[in-house]
């Protein structure tokens, strides 16, 4: 199991979909449908362009499988859940947690949380990408500048976990598959 994690609008729902899209060996979860060519899905490439205007805050948990030479199933939790998270944490073998590169009000808050998810001794096993979304706006941190806020490298030398971090835009697909290339590495040495 993987979880998502990350504050509420950083384009948690968003990943999820374009993964779907971009890597169709997907399977939905019994009340979810498949993408279409209105998703963006068009002679099993991904276009460009996704809707979003289907994409709210969630505020439960979803539950998404994604077929890449085994099955992964990823529990996207809301930024709005983040009191209870640490109730999801058992069998997790992997973390992604997700930060809006364009909002750096909300850095603070992201490493809090990123905090409380590094010190869970239920987490202290899994493996953890953090993921710099929005890469695409004009007015984006540059990893360095986030790394530097937040004192990553200070986090990282303490933490028990494997961390890695990647830049993407969840948005255009930016990184996409550096996601996917992590998650199939993880969980094949992770079980």
């Amino acid at each position: 199991m993987c979880l998502l994690l990350g504050a509420t609008g950083v384009g948690k729902s968003l990943l999820v979909k374009r993964l779907q899209i971009e890597f169709p060996g997907w399977e939905g979860r019994p009340g979810r449908s498949a993408p279409d060519a209105a998703h963006g899905l068009a002679s099993g490439k991904a276009l460009v362009v996704v809707s979003t205007s289907r994409f709210f805050p969630q505020v439960g948990t979803n539950l998404t499988d994604i077929v890449a030479q085994k099955k992964i199933t990823i529990r996207e939790l809301g930024g709005c859940m983040g009191p209870i998270w640490s109730s999801y944490y058992g069998n997790c073998h992997s973390l992604l947690f997700m930060v809006d590169a364009s909002n750096p009000t909300q850095l603070s808050a992201s490493c809090v949380q990123l905090l409380g998810l590094l010190s869970a001794e239920e987490l202290a096993k899994a493996s953890v990408l953090i993921l710099f979304n929005k890469i695409d706006l004009p007015c984006y941190m540059t990893i360095e500048e986030m790394k530097s806020l937040i004192r990553l490298p200070d986090l990282m030398a303490c933490a028990k976990q494997n961390i890695t971090t990647l830049e993407i835009s969840a948005w255009k697909g930016t990184g996409l598959s550096d996601v996917l290339r992590w998650l199939q590495d993880t969980h094949r040495t992770n079980g």
